[in-house]
């Protein structure tokens, strides 16, 4: 199982971006998606997470500003951002624990795709 993610980049205060992640695995089931970030000189924190059913959570810092989706068909997470700030720069990381059938025995784990950076200019 590998994270493919994609998005992230440049922006200028009170602009948007759209990170995703997709799972490959030719027969995964994905479970929960986080999304995680790291600031210079800061924790990791968790922006984001969103059940297989669709359940979402997010801190403080960022409710009603992010937004997590999935489509379970695709087996791929999306955390659309509005209204960034400076203070949301960082690498933003994905994680999900999956099933994956495709060998002999079920296998369970976890994965953390590479993080992406997404940068807010003031």
């Amino acid at each position: 199982v590998q994270l493919q993610a994609s998005g992230g980049g440049s922006v200028q205060a009170g602009g948007s971006l759209r990170l995703s992640c997709a799972a490959s695995g030719s027969r995964v089931t994905v479970n929960d998606w986080n999304y995680y970030r790291r600031a210079p000189g800061k924790e990791r924190e968790l922006v984001a997470s969103i059940s297989r059913g669709g359940t979402t959570k997010y801190p403080n810092s960022v409710m009603g500003r992010f937004t997590i989706s999935r489509d379970n068909d695709k087996n791929t997470v999306y955390l659309q951002m509005r209204s960034l700030s400076p203070e949301d720069t960082a690498v933003y990381y994905c994680e999900t624990d999956y099933l994956d059938f495709g060998g002999p025995t079920v296998v369970a784990g976890r994965i953390e795709g590479q993080g992406t950076l997404v940068t807010v200019s003031s």
